[in-house]
């Protein structure tokens, strides 16, 4: 490889990296001294209102669905069944179609049911995660707190240690 070659591939690798984000530090007034308690912040707070609510409109929806879904569903099969029996192409065609919207339609109400009865126990999730969060932040600022502690003052000898030695010794 040539050395003009070589410049060449260095500055399209930093044209390439200076087009991206990048985040060299933390934001000022974010970092450093005490931490805060990690329930002061954070987009994991949901309360049970707010899960009972969607619960119940996924439960309505797959009720509607079953009402109003399958409405057009035997007109559809009765035409389709009609038109094959009088010989037109068209009636496997509707039938195909009628069945791929049953399909559709119960795939569709299995989610909602899904997402109604995951719910229910999704708030005792996350407060459990909530917790176990929490332990260990807590352990973490623990053990940082351990490293910030001074025994004596800065130049001194510890004095855990006794009073120091003499060389002669």
């Amino acid at each position: 490889m040539a050395w003009d070659e070589w410049e060449q591939l260095k500055s399209q690798t930093a044209e390439r990296q200076s087009t991206h984000m990048q985040l060299n530090q933390v934001e000022p007034g974010m970092g450093g001294g005490t931490t805060p308690d990690p329930a002061s912040y954070g987009d994991l707070r949901v309360a049970q209102a707010d899960l009972a609510k969607i619960g119940d409109h996924a439960f309505k929806l797959y009720d509607r669905l079953w009402k109003e879904g399958r409405g057009a569903l035997s007109g559809s099969e009765k035409a389709a069944a009609d038109l094959t029996g009088q010989g037109f192409a068209l009636g496997s065609a509707l039938q195909h179609v009628s069945t791929r919207w049953d399909e559709q339609l119960k795939s569709l109400r299995d989610a909602c049911a899904h997402i109604a009865n995951h719910m229910q126990v999704t708030k005792k999730l996350h407060s459990d995660d909530e917790h176990y969060i929490r332990r260990q932040m807590s352990s973490i600022d623990a053990l940082d707190a351990g490293f910030d502690e001074q025994v004596g003052k800065p130049g001194k000898d510890n004095p855990i240690y006794g009073p120091p030695k003499k060389k002669d010794d």
